[in-house]
């Protein structure tokens, strides 16, 4: 019945340093004594864990304050003129006193249960993290006080240090500070200001958002102590500055050595984003999961782990590390879910980066309550690892690819079901076993989509010839996996560790196992797999100005491209144009990116390539070298307002400036009637066509000529957004009827052209098929009978205005002719039908949900888009069964 050895078994693998517990239940009635024994043994234990946590934090508390004015007292005495700004000054701050004596009435209230204990529980922690905060900036700023002299004497005659040098030291410490400094006094008033209606959520979720900053830190980190201390030794005068160091510590038991404590001060970011990380989990844990903070610290939670877990070899490296039986320590670096093409079939991998492998697995399928396991595929040593070079003469493998209407036609059903599952939970008595039931069949429609949607190919070669293909979703993504290998191989060559390893059976076993247990990715990225508190997204229209980029050492041929997250994946939204031979690219272009449950914007800079030698034989398309990526999430509170939020995301040494907002897609769908009638946007399109004696605007057939002139090749043509001020340019030109409007739409971007279209259709005063026949067209598509529904979209059409029948037929043939060119576009009937379909359809007075499924909208459109050649003329002489009644 119960076997004490394998009991030990288990023990030791989850307390390699703890002795078993002996146990000898008899019976099942034994087993389920000592179950409650322990249960009972946990309630004890966590109430005293509860109650020690509580006293840590009023002590420590207590003492950042007490330490924080030491610190300041001795600040100001070394730099009496130079501390205007320190988040310590008592005048600006309010003084000491009363803040210790808050905290003090704080916890006697939450003990008295006179207030509600989890917000005060929550304001403690708070005002703990804002003091040690305030020690952190101070410490930030005893690292920067000698970079100002130090540059100063870099460019005479006789530098104390090289500016490169001082750059090595001193990297990205200037960034940090102003990022914490801004953190400190957004936080502050709001501590000092607490009720139960302030949030600080979006301030957490910026401040991980930054985090990039960091990482570039930690990547120079060692490099800049062993700097400082080769500089310390060389040169005297450099170690006279920074002793400065040792009087501004506010710590005195710390050794007079001056590397003891530049490298205590230097260490000093590593260790706060861990203790960020920390804080952010005992504040989730006293804030009410009805609180707008509660997704807004998962989200910066989840930023949080996943940064520590992608620089853990710096900061912890026993918690990523895997024992050989040789001895020897191998660290997971990377992992993630891949799509591997595997015999010409797509198979999802879990892949994984260690210091001296990449090993590629699969989860194995497992018996009910049997703990999961991974399979090994393969593994390639780093030392023997390269990949696609461009001379390379195999090509591509056959892979197997879904047609872009069944993707399409994926996501409406993910759609459909998210509104199902809506619906459910709202009903009174919603039945788990249907949300259940639901929740199943979403799961299977996006691992799907996961599975066959990217088509981004990633290849790597082993030094005996084999090659491996993934298919990645994103440029990002494969510039990531590469760059982690990369610079592995890099280091593995300096410190002259990375050698080829056969690994043995036995080994192999050994690895595979410990995979379960290191990986840092739990799931696939599929809306089923998250929590219900979870943030859903955001569904509607994001505005992005993308400003101007610095950082650029040479002059270059450079510009960006944006990308969100939509259905478990990343998809390219936007490009701004190529800004030729500079350092520093001012673009101000704006783009407006429809978002269908996005949480994360992501930038990225490249150099583009106009040498045509230069083909990646993987996608035969030149290759532009990326000069730096980052991302920020989306976090709702902020860009909803109505006001434009500045950003800057920082990649490499680079930072690119941008604004964005935010605009549901209720609103953004929402048509206002134009207050002056002399211009086209906004306008009846009844109006228009009297005025100009036509029958198609003639922006429809202008923009309609341009595109099938010299657009109809682009990928991505009525899907890539335009730049948002040509747009306006052309929106402007043809409302006040411009004589070189031609001229303007021969210059004019295609994208902006073809964005003016879609804006045109979406400023009617009521969509072009109309608010009156909404209803009827979203029940003729239902039918089922294919003579009947062919008898009734017909007869819907036959009851359109004549303007509105005439435009929507001149559109509908020229999407058509715009999908014949799929193989080069991209863009097939199932896609146009997706851009255009909820615009000539969506009536202005229907209330739209927070996820609406657009699924009938899109069917009807393509439904006309797939019928054959519907002529005018032929429309108007049948008279079918109907009347013309709708």
């Amino acid at each position: 019945m119960w076997e004490q050895a394998e009991f030990e078994k288990h023990w030791r693998n989850e307390f390699p340093d703890g002795e078993a517990p002996v146990m000898n239940p008899s019976s099942v009635e034994d087993i389920e004594a000592e179950l409650e024994k322990c249960k009972a043994n946990l309630k004890v234990l966590q109430q005293a864990l509860s109650e020690e946590k509580f006293k840590v934090i009023y002590l420590q508390t207590t003492i950042a304050q007490k330490k924080t004015c030491d610190f300041e007292r001795r600040c100001n005495k070394g730099k009496a003129d130079s501390k205007k700004d320190s988040p310590c000054d008592s005048d600006s701050k309010g003084g000491d006193e009363p803040f210790v004596r808050d905290i003090t009435i704080v916890c006697v209230s939450v003990f008295q249960g006179g207030i509600e204990k989890g917000l005060e529980m929550k304001k403690l922690v708070l005002s703990g993290f804002l003091a040690s905060e305030g020690i952190y900036i101070n410490q930030l700023e005893a690292l920067l006080l000698p970079m100002k002299p130090l540059k100063a004497t870099a460019t005479t005659s006789k530098p104390v240090l090289t500016m490169e040098q001082i750059d090595t030291i001193f990297f990205m410490i200037q960034d940090i500070f102003e990022i914490h400094k801004e953190f400190y006094d957004a936080l502050s008033p709001n501590i000092q200001q607490w009720d139960e209606k302030v949030t600080v959520g979006h301030l957490f979720q910026k401040l991980a958002s930054q985090l990039g900053v960091y990482k570039a830190f930690v990547d120079n980190y060692k490099v800049a102590v062993e700097t400082a201390e080769k500089c310390s030794q060389a040169n005297s005068q450099f170690q006279k500055i920074s002793e400065v160091r040792y009087f501004m510590t506010y710590d005195d038991s710390i050794n007079n050595s001056l590397m003891f404590v530049f490298a205590a001060l230097l260490y000093k970011p590593i260790d706060r984003v861990t203790r960020s990380t920390l804080v952010l989990h005992d504040l989730l844990k006293h804030t009410p999961k009805d609180h707008p903070d509660f997704t807004l610290l998962q989200d910066a939670l989840r930023i949080s782990q996943n940064f520590l877990s992608s620089i853990n070899e710096e900061i912890d490296p026993r918690r990523t590390a895997v024992t050989t039986p040789k001895g020897e320590v191998r660290q997971l670096v990377k992992d993630g879910f891949l799509v591997e093409v595997s015999e010409g079939s797509r198979k999802l991998r879990h892949v994984f980066l260690f210091t001296d492998l990449l090993l590629c697995a699969k989860m194995k399928k497992t018996a009910v309550g049997r703990h999961q396991q991974y399979e090994c595929k393969w593994y390639i040593p780093l030392a023997d690892l390269s990949f696609q070079t461009l001379d390379d003469s195999d090509s591509l493998p056959h892979v197997q690819t879904l047609p872009e209407h069944e993707i399409e036609e994926m996501k409406i059903k993910i759609s459909s079901i998210k509104s199902e599952i809506q619906k459910e939970k709202k009903a009174q008595k919603a039945q788990s076993r249907n949300v259940d039931r639901l929740r199943k069949k979403m799961n299977e429609q996006e691992s799907c989509l996961l599975l066959h949607s990217p088509t981004i190919p990633f290849r790597i070669h082993n030094k005996h010839g084999k090659s491996y293909l993934f298919l990645l979703s994103s440029d990002y993504e494969r510039s990531e996996w590469r760059e982690s290998i990369q610079k592995l191989q890099k280091k593995g060559k300096m410190s002259c560790s990375i050698k080829a390893c056969v690994l043995s059976s036995v080994e192999l076993q050994v690895l595979t196992g410990s995979c379960f247990k290191l990986r840092t990715v739990h799931n696939i990225p599929v809306t089923s797999n998250k929590d219900d508190d979870e943030s859903p997204g955001l569904y509607g229209f994001l505005h992005v100005i993308v400003h101007k980029a610095t950082g650029f050492k040479e002059s270059a041929n450079l510009y960006c491209t944006l990308e969100v997250d939509s259905f478990g994946y990343f998809v390219s939204k936007a490009k701004t144009r190529v800004f030729r031979d500079t350092t520093e690219p001012r673009w101000n272009e704006e783009f407006e990116i429809e978002l269908e449950g996005s949480q994360c914007l992501r930038i990225l800079c490249y150099e583009k390539c106009y040498d045509k030698s230069k083909l990646n034989k993987d996608d035969n398309e030149i290759v532009d070298k990326i000069m730096g990526k980052g991302q920020v999430q989306l976090d709702p509170q902020t860009v909803q307002s109505k006001n434009w939020h500045m950003d800057v995301i920082e990649m490499n040494g680079i930072k690119v400036e941008f604004s964005m907002k935010f605009t549901s897609r209720d609103l953004s769908l929402k048509r206002t009637p134009s207050k002056k009638q002399s211009g086209v946007f906004g306008v009846k399109i009844s109006v228009v066509t009297k005025r100009e004696r036509s029958k198609v605007p003639y922006i429809v057939r202008q923009c309609i000529e341009e595109v099938e002139k010299r657009g109809i090749d682009e990928v991505g043509i009525y899907r890539i957004s335009g730049v948002a001020t040509d747009i306006q340019a052309l929106k402007a030109a043809f409302d006040a009827n411009t004589k070189d409007i031609l001229v303007m739409l021969s210059d004019m971007d295609i994208n902006a052209i073809a964005g003016t279209l879609k804006l045109y259709f979406r400023e009617l005063p009521e969509p072009l098929l109309t608010d009156r026949l909404y209803p009827a067209f979203m029940e003729g598509i239902a039918l089922s009978d294919p003579a009947a529904k062919e008898n009734c979209m017909m007869h819907l059409l036959r009851s359109l205005p004549d303007p509105n029948l005439i435009t929507f037929l001149t559109l509908l043939e020229h999407l058509k002719r715009v999908a014949e060119k799929e193989p080069v576009n991209k863009m097939s009937l199932h896609n146009l039908a997706t851009v255009f379909g909820p615009t000539l359809l969506r009536p202005s007075d229907v209330w739209i949900p927070v996820n609406p499924p657009l699924s009938s909208q899109v069917q009807v459109l393509l439904y006309y888009l797939q019928h054959p050649p519907i002529s005018f003329a032929e429309l108007k002489k049948n008279t079918l069964y109907f009347s013309t009644d709708v």
